[in-house]
């Protein structure tokens, strides 16, 4: 078998396991993006789901990062990481088709679809820990903000298109043929995957105790001050920015009466935003440093997302611009946070770090659809928005100290 080894000249793109990397990626993306709200408009528009059922759906979705996400960190580190984003897109791909399958069937129920947001989130979990794990090993540690901006500008790109696209295509061929779509880009991208030939390092070996392992995770992340801190600012900022997305679907559609489509412009609009953000990140970060590059995008996607409760039909071009300008703070804050944790995390502890990560930035997408389908049932859907703002506003506060350096301290 040939390998990819990363190369030190040129950029990421020299390597030929990183475009097909890249390719296997921008079908995911592009496919997910697509269907991003296909789900809770499918429990809403076909299934009658109330404000509090569409909550838990989509703490369902991210749920797996509480369950099962600091284990699934030791065990992605004790594999070979290429064959486990295999597997976990090829599951994540056969469970989105079983929706649409019962929904021609009309066997299709709100049960079902908690138990696909429940397992589809465990399989996109071990491919997000192996991707981010995987990635070092294809391009090398020189190249890697450039790399990680490449796929940021991916990932915005395929937000940008595929929400607007999304949006029309719930509205024109119903949401179930849409999360067709996406199930279909899943089992793809991951055959895809296959093609990709590199030299991964040899997983640790030996019989060692899930605990400890698990623990030597947490103390990487926590037991290092500027890892700490941006770990404690995302889980702020997801806590806030998962009800922001959640129920800004739900107001657009049942308060405002707007047409499905108007959901995929107002998310277009913001992942342009993502899109500057994520290219311009590294420039800026180069400029101002990483310190200074967080915080000032922390207070940026603060003030951008405090304008989304009070979106009208009236006012809804002005508010997805602000919308938009929240993004472009949380696109750039992607990118340099990434880049800083892989830089300061060695080979062995990479799937224990991402987990650990994710376990608080995807799991606090979990409170954040059960307390924003709470308020929302509660007290109204602007409610629950205004909660997710004032929480998102909160995430700069850890960032709020002196400026990180670019190497492990």
């Amino acid at each position: 078998m040939t390998t990819t080894i990363p190369v030190t000249s040129g950029g990421p793109f020299a390597s030929a396991g990183f475009r097909r990397f890249f390719a296997a990626r921008t079908l995911a993306e592009s496919g997910t993006e697509v269907a991003a709200f296909a789900l809770p408009l499918l429990a809403v528009l076909v299934l009658d789901a109330a404000p509090a059922q569409v909550g838990l759906l989509g703490a369902l979705t991210t749920a797996a990062y509480l369950l099962v996400g600091l284990p699934a960190g030791v065990w992605t580190d004790r594999l070979r990481r290429r064959p486990v984003l295999v597997a976990g897109q090829l599951l994540h791909g056969l469970i989105l088709l079983s929706i649409p399958l019962a929904w021609f069937l009309d066997a299709l129920t709100l049960t079902q679809l908690y138990v696909c947001a429940l397992l589809g989130g465990v399989a996109s979990l071990f491919a997000r820990i192996a991707q981010q794990g995987l990635l070092p090993a294809i391009v090398g540690r020189d190249r890697l903000m450039a790399a990680n901006s490449a796929l940021g500008g991916l990932s915005s790109t395929a937000l940008l298109a595929g929400r607007g696209a999304g949006g029309h295509l719930v509205q024109h061929l119903g949401a179930p043929l849409v999360i067709l779509i996406d199930g279909i880009s899943q089992l793809v991208s991951g055959l895809l995957t296959l093609t990709v030939r590199v030299r991964e390092p040899e997983p640790a070996t030996g019989a060692r105790s899930l605990r400890t392992e698990v623990a030597e995770g947490l103390l990487h992340v926590f037991g290092h001050p500027r890892l700490r801190s941006m770990a404690l600012s995302a889980l702020l900022v997801n806590l806030g920015l998962g009800a922001l997305v959640l129920m800004t679907p739900v107001l657009i559609v049942t308060d405002l009466g707007l047409a499905e489509g108007r959901v995929g412009m107002f998310f277009m609009v913001g992942a342009a935003g993502v899109l500057l953000g994520s290219l311009v990140a590294a420039r800026v970060e180069a400029r101002l440093g990483p310190g200074r590059t967080l915080l000032g995008c922390a207070l940026i996607a603060a003030a951008g997302g405090a304008a989304v409760p009070f979106l009208t039909a009236g006012n809804f071009w002005a508010v997805s611009a602000f919308w938009a300008l929240s993004q472009a703070g949380i696109g750039a804050v992607n990118v340099v946070q990434l880049t800083l944790r892989q830089r300061w995390t060695p080979d062995h502890l990479l799937g224990r770090m991402t987990a650990t990560l994710r376990f608080m930035m995807t799991g606090a997408l979990t409170f954040s659809g059960l307390y924003a389908g709470a308020v929302a049932q509660a007290w109204g859907v602007r409610a629950a928005l205004v909660a997710g703002a004032v929480i998102l506003a909160l995430g700069w506060i850890p960032l709020s100290r002196p400026s990180p350096s670019t190497t492990h301290d």
